[in-house]
């Protein structure tokens, strides 16, 4: 009789220890069906065109974006915002475009070929650079008619800041060469072909170096706003998304900053 009443007890805990287990695995079921969808992956190439003021910071922050992505790769066009954005236009292949003035995004944004409306995402104001020790002791805009100045061209946002600047300086001003971004004009002070330059004063300062930069008061009323976007039909849309994302980081507006750019 004993060893009946063993058998019974024996056949109920191995029948509880099946239901417990079979509650378990449902109850487990139950949660990984609701659990986030994951998030979608980033990999594979981004195509950023991007300002040539922009240069130094969107490199290191190219690189420190692919840190953060394993498997992607920052591919970088710098220009004069103006032909960046007829080049997207005619059809290149585009993830992300950071322009240097809101005129320029709408290029873009009139031919419907954002992703969403660009947001702006840095500021930047102008400098007089010249070579170092100020040769040519110029403290403003006014002392620029009496020398030799590069100007970027007036289709560029520098090139049209420039034309705001002097203007509430009251100058007329023409210049020994207008270029085509400000990298340009910049490289013609560096090269000693011209005494001045009116660029950004992020590039003065990435180029402390060679150059240094003359602060002027009309600066103030030339201050270019930065839009950035995804486009619509880009090639990498979850690495544009990101992109986005990261531009709009504590980190990444930690370098902008330090590079010169003011927050919007």
């Amino acid at each position: 009789m004993r060893s009946v009443r063993r058998l019974l007890a024996a056949s109920a805990v191995l029948a509880l220890a099946a239901g417990l287990t079979a509650c378990s695995s449902s109850g487990s079921g139950s949660a990984s069906n609701s659990s986030a969808p994951a998030r979608p992956e980033v990999k594979g190439s981004v195509t950023v065109f991007a300002a040539a003021s922009l240069k130094e910071s969107f490199t290191e922050l190219g690189k420190r974006f692919e840190a953060a992505y394993p498997g992607t790769t920052v591919t970088f066009n710098f220009g004069g915002s103006s032909a960046l954005a007829q080049s997207i236009v005619s059809g290149a292949p585009v993830d992300v475009f950071a322009a240097a003035s809101p005129a320029t995004m709408k290029t873009v944004t009139d031919a419907k070929l954002t992703g969403g409306d660009p947001s702006v995402f840095v500021r930047n104001t102008l400098e007089i650079a010249v070579a170092k020790g100020n040769p040519k002791k110029i403290t403003g805009l006014k002392d620029l008619t009496g020398v030799k100045t590069a100007l970027c061209a007036k289709e560029v946002p520098c090139g049209a800041a420039a034309v705001t600047a002097l203007n509430a300086a009251g100058v007329q001003l023409t210049p020994a060469t207008y270029e085509q971004d400000v990298k340009g004009a910049l490289t013609k002070v560096e090269l000693g072909e011209v005494d001045a330059s009116l660029v950004y004063r992020t590039d003065v300062k990435a180029d402390s170096a060679k150059i240094e930069g003359v602060n002027f008061p009309e600066a103030e009323k030339a201050v270019n706003d930065y839009p950035i976007a995804a486009l619509a039909k880009a090639p990498n849309s979850n690495g544009a998304a990101a992109f986005l994302g990261y531009i709009g980081s504590a980190d990444a507006r930690r370098v902008l900053t330090e590079a010169g750019f003011q927050t919007p």
